[in-house]
């Protein structure tokens, strides 16, 4: 049975086998509470403000409503609405046209669906915690990929760099770069809770809301080029 403090989630996939394989994994959990199915993006959002969920698994290619339409409308919402789950994007190709994008509307990573059950689990706890389901060794093979397909960089740097500080601006690039904060507070000669530190203010002052965002805007404003 689920706890108190568990963590709800909402399974968003037009193959219910698919739908129902996931829900039942979760639901084995201790610590999570699938609260609702769904098969395509248009009911995922319906269920999503009926049930408000911490993590919605959104699955990206779906009839009707595709999950990254989907996702644009639970992490834009109307004014009216105030409650904004973490979204995981689930999809079958670790190469999707559409992870990129999903990223940029404030996706909290992705998700292959063949990955092991345990990481499927892991990642509704990472995302629930407030972290991006992005591992370093992937950032960078990832992001960087997709940046190239990505709208053009404007051709003056970004204003809002000019809010982060020489050393934030460090960081920002290193985060960028698939480095961990262990790795940064290597590189840069910190301890690691000081770059825990200055990734939280890069988040406030760019009005992020985690890692995966922060590597988006470092390569759209130019901060970092792909293939650095």
């Amino acid at each position: 049975m689920p706890t108190r403090a568990s963590t709800r989630v909402i399974v968003v996939d037009d193959q219910s086998m698919v739908r129902a394989g996931f829900a039942a994994l979760l639901g084995a959990q201790d610590d999570i509470e699938v609260v609702g199915e769904a098969p395509d993006g248009a009911q995922g959002v319906e269920l999503s403000r009926r049930t408000e969920p911490d993590v919605v698994l959104m699955d990206v290619r779906m009839p009707e409503m595709d999950g990254l339409e989907a996702a644009r409308r639970l992490l834009a919402p109307p004014p009216e609405v105030t409650h904004r789950p973490r979204v995981v994007m689930l999809t079958t190709f670790d190469i999707d046209d559409y992870v990129y994008e999903a990223l940029r509307v404030g996706a909290s990573g992705f998700l292959l669906k063949d990955a092991p059950p345990a990481d499927l689990i892991a990642a509704v706890r990472v995302v629930a915690a407030g972290d991006a389901l992005l591992a370093p060794s992937v950032t960078r093979r990832l992001v960087a990929r997709f940046a190239t397909q990505g709208p053009p960089r404007p051709g003056r740097p970004e204003p809002r760099l000019d809010a982060l500080t020489e050393r934030e601006s460090e960081v920002l690039t290193l985060v960028a770069r698939g480095r961990s904060n262990a790795e940064i507070a290597e590189a840069l000669w910190l301890a690691e809770q000081t770059v825990k530190s200055h990734v939280s203010r890069i988040f406030t002052k760019l009005d992020l809301r985690d890692r995966a965002q922060a590597v988006v805007f470092a390569y759209e404003s130019g901060l970092v080029s792909p293939g650095e």
